[in-house]
């Protein structure tokens, strides 16, 4: 079916990594010609990967802006329209966008609407643990732990807070680490305890598709900033402030984490095309929809199979704007009848933080560990946002 009439030339759903390179990149090839609405329930892009930093939201008057930088600044004067709105529904044959400010009628599509935490039908998990997975979830935590080591000289005996992290890829491992490593006595202003951090890993391998070298420096980086490490065996129930794991132990705590897994949201999850179990909308190595051309989704939004190794691309800040490079050009492509890329994933390196100034990384076949690992993680972060605000492509993602 051809586009909706009066239907805009490319609609952006999601301002996250994904969302908004596509828009700025579409914006930057395609100038005036392919005019750009990006639909986001925020005006802000959040550096999602960057909200592990609980000890940094916890601190009096954090400024928040720190983990976000505002679109206005992102686009300036290019031809991109930011709407405000929340996305409530795609019509795919009627080629719009059903959102909380009205239709949005379009001519291409790309679906960058990120990820929600997925609980796998664990009883207890949606209603009693927090998730670092978007910012106000981030900052609830990081208030939370703040109030419970505030209170922490009253408890009983040595007993210190206990707090549990589930999950154990790279957001719980990086928690986990900077719950232990934070200076919650210097945050509170009181005798705080050291928390106790215990990290549950599952039967998934710690860091699993990680590098060995890389793993194995982390898990020495993680012992020695004191967190405990069980492995092997899942959380089956979650109460308030007990976590019950499937080998019979149950562990008493303060407060838990939920870094177990993402899944797609509901809205691309109940569109009627190929999906994974996650939700996450299989694409064709185009990154298009089958079946739909000019569609396009990418990102946590996106099942993505690079067709040289078979393999799925990583749900990371760095595969998703190499998937957004390439949706803009397609974009462009189909606009002018042009041939459309296929996308091949090529990772730069990966990297972890472990605590205050820690970390590991694996860059080329080459792993570095201890501080170089946590100022190389630190500086590319730093870089991306900078570039960004600027409205510029980042230039080490």
């Amino acid at each position: 079916m051809g586009p909706a009439t009066g239907a805009n030339p490319l609609v952006v759903l999601g301002a996250g990594y994904a969302g908004l390179t596509v828009a700025r990149e579409v914006a930057r090839l395609g100038g005036r010609e392919l005019p750009v609405v990006l639909v986001d329930r925020h005006p802000v892009h959040v550096l999602r990967t960057e909200l592990y930093e609980v000890g940094r939201l916890a601190a009096p008057g954090a400024d928040l802006g720190r983990w976000t930088v505002p679109l206005a600044e992102v686009f300036g004067d290019a031809a991109v329209t930011v709407r405000e709105a929340t996305v409530e529904g795609i019509d795919l044959a009627a080629r719009e966008v059903r959102t909380s400010t009205g239709t949005v009628p379009f001519r291409f599509l790309a679906i960058a609407l990120g990820s929600v935490a997925a609980y796998y039908g664990v009883p207890g998990a949606p209603e009693f643990t927090h998730q670092v997975y978007r910012l106000s979830g981030a900052v609830r935590l990081a208030r939370a732990i703040r109030e419970i080591e505030a209170a922490s000289p009253a408890l009983p005996g040595e007993r210190a807070p206990r707090l549990v992290v589930v999950g154990g890829g790279s957001t719980g491992t990086e928690l986990a680490a900077e719950i232990a490593t934070t200076d919650w006595a210097r945050l509170t202003g009181v005798a705080a305890r050291t928390p106790e951090v215990v990290l549950v890993v599952g039967s998934l391998p710690f860091l699993a598709g990680f590098p060995p070298s890389l793993v194995e420096h982390a898990r020495d980086l993680l012992r020695k900033a004191g967190v405990a490490v069980i492995s092997g065996t899942n959380v089956v129930r979650v109460e308030d402030r007990r976590v019950h794991l499937e080998d019979g132990t149950v562990l008493a705590c303060d407060v838990v984490v939920w870094c177990a897994g993402l899944e797609a949201p509901p809205v691309v999850a109940g569109l009627p095309v190929p999906r994974s179990r996650a939700g996450r909308l299989r694409v064709e190595p185009t990154l298009e929809l089958p079946g739909q051309p000019g569609v396009f989704a990418l990102g946590d939004s996106a099942e993505v199979r690079d067709p040289t190794s078979g393999l799925l691309a990583p749900a990371t800040a760095q595969a998703a704007l190499a998937e957004a490079r390439v949706v803009a050009g397609n974009v462009i492509a189909r606009a002018r009848d042009g041939p459309l890329r296929t996308f091949t994933y090529r990772e730069k390196g990966v990297a972890v933080a472990l605590g205050l100034g820690q970390g590991a990384a694996s860059v080329r076949h080459l792993t570095i560990w201890g501080r170089p690992a946590a100022l190389l993680k630190r500086a590319v972060e730093r870089e991306y946002a900078r570039a960004t605000a600027r409205g510029e492509a980042p230039s080490v993602l």
